[in-house]
């Protein structure tokens, strides 16, 4: 028996199984992580409607090219045009074992490339395995299945080195040895995908995925991350170009943590690893402070009343932020959750 909040997720994923990866306008398709957002903030009254004015800028599935196996899989990754033959292998993995033996294993192997579409990929597996957990069925197996497509075919390794300086710190040190690079030395070419390939040309930022400290508990760390990318979010964001960049840094590690259940210890760390890599590529790539200059001022709005707000934008991204703010905010409080969680709904256009 499906659970009331999730009430509306099957029917959405059905209606946006005929759309591929893609936007209309040459960005993300947020679709089924927002759908899934809005079932996790209990509010699935509110799916269909958005999901159904959310479907005009939508593009079909495209065709399948060439089918991807055990044994060439590896050639396949991050090549663009191959999402269809990725979602088709993934299916089959689906069905020749339990999709949480499926997840452990596939996170395992693409967990290096976890900025693949400026981190869209892991965010939406994230999403798509919470809602599997909670009910199963062929809409939601399929969903994985396309999610980690997503990743796969947008794979994306950022450049990294093996010696550092200083010694593994927890996040909210290891932060203030991040570098970024220097304004005249950034490019941008209209992606965050862009800036990110950029980092190739700075070799300050390799040594990045050695500064955190993984040791303790995931949970626990999953928590310390995302509170040191929500403040790097409010010390950052100036317009609506840096609100998208940064609030990924926090959703990503958030979505990750959805997975955690369902990965062995080792698969867990090393994620986790790559996991902060890619947050502190944003940072590099976009960023100039690591944490806000003063104390952060929690404000007065309740939690209910941002998802209210959030409902009632109707941007993918104010969606899913709220979300994992909030969710994070119960697991562990603090003031940056809900400080971001209003600024990106001040700054966001309205969906």
């Amino acid at each position: 028996m499906t659970a009331a909040p999730y009430a509306s997720m099957d029917e959405a994923l059905e209606m946006l199984a005929a759309y591929g990866p893609d936007l209309r306008n040459g960005l993300t398709n947020h679709a089924p992580m927002a759908v899934e957002a809005l079932c996790a903030m209990g509010r699935p009254e509110a799916v269909m409607p958005w999901a159904e004015r959310y479907r005009a800028g939508m593009l079909p599935r495209s065709g399948t090219r060439q089918r991807i196996t055990r044994d060439t899989w590896r050639a396949a990754l991050a090549q663009l045009d191959r999402a269809e033959d990725w979602s088709m292998f993934f299916r089959e993995e689906l069905e020749d074992a339990p999709w949480r033996e499926v997840l452990n294993r596939w996170v395992g192997q693409l967990a290096p490339g976890i900025c693949a579409s400026a981190t869209h990929g892991v965010i939406r597996v994230g999403h798509a395995a919470r809602s599997l957990a909670e009910s199963a069925s062929p809409q939601r197996r399929r969903e994985l299945a396309d999610a980690l497509a997503s990743w796969a075919y947008a794979y994306q390794e950022l450049p990294t080195s093996r010696s550092v300086a200083q010694g593994p710190m927890r996040p909210h040190a290891a932060i203030m040895h991040v570098a970024v690079v220097p304004p005249a030395r950034r490019v941008f070419t209209g992606t965050i995908t862009s800036s990110l390939e950029a980092l190739s040309e700075f070799p300050d930022f390799a040594p990045v995925i050695e500064l955190l400290d993984v040791s303790g508990d995931p949970v626990g760390l999953v928590s310390e991350l995302t509170d040191v990318f929500a403040r790097v979010y409010l010390a950052n964001t100036h317009d609506v170009l840096t609100a998208i960049v940064f609030i990924h840094g926090v959703t990503s590690v958030a979505a990750l943590g959805n997975l955690l259940p369902y990965l062995d210890d080792a698969t867990a760390r090393a994620a986790l690893r790559f996991a902060w890599q890619a947050s502190c590529g944003l940072f590099a790539a976009f960023g100039s402070r690591p944490v806000p200059a003063a104390e952060i001022e929690p404000p007065r709005t309740a939690a209910a009343t941002l998802v209210d707000m959030a409902v009632a934008h109707g941007d993918e991204h104010a969606i899913k932020f709220t979300e994992a703010c909030l969710r994070q905010h119960t697991l562990r409080p603090s003031p940056a959750y809900l400080a971001a969680a209003l600024h990106a709904l001040e700054i966001l256009p309205r969906g």
